[in-house]
C-alpha cells in the first residue's frame, strides 16, 4: 500500500484533527476509501503525532464541506503545494476574522473562494 501524501502539522495546536477511522464512520466509507479522498486530493492530511488526521472543519453534518473539495482544486491547481494549502486554509485572515476553513461554514464562503482564486494565479 502506498504511503499518504500528509503535510507536516504546522497547524494551531487547537485545530481539531480526525483519524482515518474517525473520517470512515462519520462519512461511512471504509478506511480504504477515506485514504483514497487524502490521494487523491479531496481532502487535505497531515501527520499529528505520527498519526494521519484530517481537519475536523473540512467536514459538517452532511459529510464533507460543500466547498473543501473546490479550494483545494483551486490552490493545488494553481500551484500551491499540499503543505502551502493547508497552511492557508489555516492561516486567519484578519479582514474576515477567521481563517479561510473555518469562513467556509460561514457567508464568507464565497469571497473564501474568490480569494484562493487569486492567491493561486
Amino acid at each position: 500500500m502506498a504511503s499518504l501524501p500528509l503535510s507536516a502539522d504546522d497547524l494551531p495546536g487547537e485545530v481539531e484533527v480526525l483519524t482515518v477511522d474517525e473520517v470512515s464512520q462519520r462519512l461511512r466509507v471504509s478506511p480504504g476509501r477515506v485514504r483514497t479522498l487524502i490521494r487523491d486530493h479531496h481532502l487535505l492530511a497531515l501527520s499529528r503525532d505520527g498519526v494521519p488526521g484530517i481537519p475536523a472543519l473540512f467536514f459538517d453534518d452532511g459529510g464533507i464541506a460543500k466547498h473543501v473539495d473546490g479550494i483545494v482544486d483551486v490552490l493545488l491547481d494553481g500551484g500551491f503545494s499540499r503543505d502551502e494549502a493547508l497552511r492557508w486554509l489555516f492561516t486567519v485572515q484578519e479582514d474576515l476574522g477567521m481563517h479561510p476553513a473555518q469562513a467556509l461554514h460561514s457567508h464568507s464562503a464565497r469571497e473564501v473562494i474568490r480569494r484562493a482564486q487569486a492567491e493561486a494565479f
